[in-house]
Formats: structure tokens, sequence, C-alpha cells
């Protein structure tokens, strides 16, 4: 399994190449995310999915933090990587590493001490807190875990590297879904069962990736690389805090969706942890091409191949305008069987079917954002994307707010065309201007 060059060769076949082994990677990882929702809702029922989907409204906003934070990380690690300074790459993962140790620590402690608190003022009902507490507390406890799986994934595919994380994934998913069932029907663990075997998926992920890295010559640490560096750890962290703030502002907007959610009812509830599911779950591709336009515009930008990374852009372009309309129209004509499959209450079934056809819809504009925003963020250019989150923010709560009393629960996908919209539009013009400027500075 080698690792991907990007400053070399066709540019629609290197993305391609590596968007379908990631993709599938990402396929796996919501599918076991999915398997547990579907296996806690015909186990325990739709008040335990409801539980989940709202400590997962939360955790988001922690998760959310790790993923822009370890994705910052690899911008850098993939410009370093397209310039080929192999002692700078090994600096700046021994770097990653340190700064991520510290990041599993503060924000485990902040997991667990906020959690109860965050969850009454998202108006989380009282049939929902002790299920929502057991999940959550065996989540926040494993996520160094997840903080370091994120770390060596995002790794691997800033020196394009996307098999292994599909490895990774492919063995987790069967050891996640074998240990659901386990916990809940044989060893009766309720909600916190479920919450265990992706603890325990994740650190089988870890274990691979972490496995792939230490047989890469580029990345065998040794003490040397540890040694305090202070300008490469500001570097990392420029461009690491601004994309943990984006996510993390972004799920403040969610949280906000979700409290207003709660004051309408289970049925509400319900619908709407189902739907995220479902948005999770289709938004795979744009995700995808998103990872992809990363490491691509990272290597090619270390390695000063500008027209390149304008190529990429339009080869992304395309396959993101491809893919939503492939899955919009699954998603328009099977929206009631969709619903069904994961919720038992005909009430929250039919809110769902309602939300994924307007998804389908608005899918395009979700898949353009990832491509735009993660040009701007391969650039090294954070401030963009953390503005960006700060726009999808205010649109979603505006639109909510003001939404839900009049429109019901169709206020809820109004909220997110809205917010994708807003960020799409500041995204793709800011990236627009930041390649005409780099382009006209060449030629001078």
């Amino acid at each position: 399994m080698k690792q991907k060059d990007f400053t070399k060769g066709p540019i629609a076949q290197s993305l391609l190449s590596f968007f379908f082994s990631m993709l599938l990677a990402n396929i796996l990882q919501q599918f076991y995310s999915f398997a547990d929702m579907v296996i806690i809702g015909k186990g325990l029922g739709d008040t335990a999915v409801a539980a989940v989907g709202n400590f997962t409204t939360f955790s988001f906003f922690v998760t959310g933090f790790v993923m822009g934070v370890t994705n910052g990380f690899s911008v850098v690690i993939s410009q370093v990587y397209g310039e080929k300074d192999y002692e700078a790459l090994r600096r700046a993962a021994a770097s990653s590493v340190k700064l991520c140790a510290l990041s599993a620590l503060i924000l485990t402690g902040i997991g667990l001490w906020c959690l109860h608190p965050v969850l009454h003022l998202m108006q989380t009902g009282q049939t929902l807190i002790k299920d929502c507490l057991s999940y959550g507390y065996v989540c926040f406890g494993g996520l160094a875990i997840t903080i370091f799986y994120n770390l060596l994934s995002a790794v691997l595919r800033a020196v394009g590297d996307s098999r292994t994380p599909l490895l990774a994934i492919a063995v987790a998913s069967g050891v996640n879904i074998g240990l659901d069932l386990l916990f809940l029907y044989v060893l009766d663990t309720g909600v916190a069962g479920p919450a265990l075997a992706t603890v325990l998926a994740q650190f089988v992920s870890v274990a691979i990736c972490g496995g792939r890295l230490y047989k890469m010559e580029e990345f065998r640490l040794g003490k040397c690389d540890f040694i305090c560096d202070r300008k490469l750890e500001w570097e990392l962290l420029r461009n690491g805090v601004p994309m943990a703030l984006m996510n993390a502002v972004t799920s403040v907007g969610c949280i906000f969706v979700q409290g207003c959610i709660n004051g309408y009812g289970v049925a509400y509830t319900s619908a709407y942890s189902a739907c995220n599911k479902y948005v999770n779950l289709f938004m795979l591709p744009g995700i995808t091409l998103g990872f992809a336009v990363s490491a691509f515009t990272g290597q090619n930008f270390g390695a000063g191949e500008l027209g390149r990374i304008c190529g990429g852009m339009r080869a992304a372009g395309i396959m993101a305008l491809v893919s939503s309309l492939i899955l919009g129209t699954i998603l328009f004509f099977f929206s009631e069987p969709l619903a069904g499959l994961m919720l038992a209450g005909r009430e929250a079934a039919g809110y769902t079917a309602l939300f994924l056809k307007f998804l389908a819809v608005f899918l395009v504009l979700l898949n353009l954002l990832f491509v735009s925003r993660s040009c701007v963020q391969g650039m090294g250019k954070p401030a963009v994307p953390m503005c960006s989150g700060i726009v999808e923010m205010a649109f979603r709560i505006g639109v909510i707010f003001f939404g839900l009393p009049v429109f019901g629960f169709t206020a809820a996908i109004y909220a997110e065309g809205a917010a994708w919209a807003g960020a799409l539009f500041l995204n793709l013009a800011s990236c627009l201007h930041f390649l005409r400027h780099k382009l006209s500075t060449c030629k001078l």
C-alpha cells in the first residue's frame, strides 16, 4: 500500500482513485454508526434513539473540535510532504502527537463535566436523560482513542494513503456490530453497550493506522523529533485551531436547533435524530471529496503547483454535482422506506420522510461546500472556514428560531439549506480570490 503523490500524474484519475477507496472507508464508518442506531432502535425503542441523538448533537461540539484540529494538522503535513522535506515531516508528526495528547486530556475533562448541564440546556426530556448520560460518559471516557484515530487517519490521507483507513474501518465495522449485538442482546447492557462497542472498535482502527505509519520510513520518529519547536507548533495550531473552532461554532447552531426541536416532543426529537443520521450518511461523498481536495491542494500548494489546484477544483466540482444528482434521486423517491427503517412511530417517520425529500434538493449545496472549503484549507487559509462556521451558525439559528413555529418540522431542513448556502458562498468566493491572487503573483 503506497501513498499517493498528488503533484504528478493525471489530475482526475488521481482524485478518483483516492476518492473511491476513501469513500468506501467513510461509508463503512457511517454504516457502523448507522447500525448502532438501527440496533438500538429495534432493541430498545424510539426513546433510546432519541437519547443517543441528543448526545450526538452535543458530542459533535467535542468530536468536531477534534476533527478540525487533526485535519488542520494534516494540512501542514500534506504541504511539507509536497515539498519533500521529510525531516520537517517527522517533526510535524511528532508535534501533532504531543498536541493531540494534551487535547485529549483537556477535552475528556470538558466532555465529562459539561455533559449533564448541556443536556438540560438542550431541554432534553427527563425520560431521555439517563440513557443520554449512560451513552455519553462511555464515549467521552474513550475520547483519547477517538482523537488519535482522527489524527492517524488524517496523516495517512495527507500523504495520499486512503487504503489503510479503509482497512481499519472495515475491520472496526465488523468488531463494532458484533459487540453491539453481544452487549445488547446477550449481556443486556442498555445503551452503554453500543457506546463501549464504538470505543473498542476505534481502538482497533488506531492499532491498524498506527502500524501502517510505523512501517513508513518517513514517519520513523526518534527522540530528536519530539524536541520542542515553537515555530512548527504555532503553524500546526494556526491551521488546526480555526478549523476546530469552525466545527465547534457550527455545532453550537446544531445544539440550539436540537434544543428547539426537543421543545416539541419525542416525535420531533426522534425524527430529528434519525434525520441527522441520514444527513451524515448521504453527505459522505461530499466529505470524502473534501478530504481528497484538502490532501490534493495541500501537496500541490507545498510544491507550488497552482495550476493543478485549479484543475483539481474543476474535477472535484463535477464529481460533487454528479454524486448530488444520484443520491438526491434516491433520497427523494425512497424517503418513506428509509424513514421506516429506523423509526417505528408513524408520526416520527412521517417527519423524517419529509425532511429527506427536502434534503434531496439541498444536497448539492453541501457537496460543493465541502469542496470549496477544503480547497481553502489546503492552501493554509483557515480563517475563512472558521468565519463560514459562524455564518452557518447564524443562518441555522435564525431560520429555526423564526421558522419552527410557522413551518413546523420542515423548518429544520430550511435551516440546514440556508446554513449551507451561506457558507458555500463565502468559501467559494474566497477560494477563487486566493487562487487568482496567487496565480497573478506568480506571473509577476
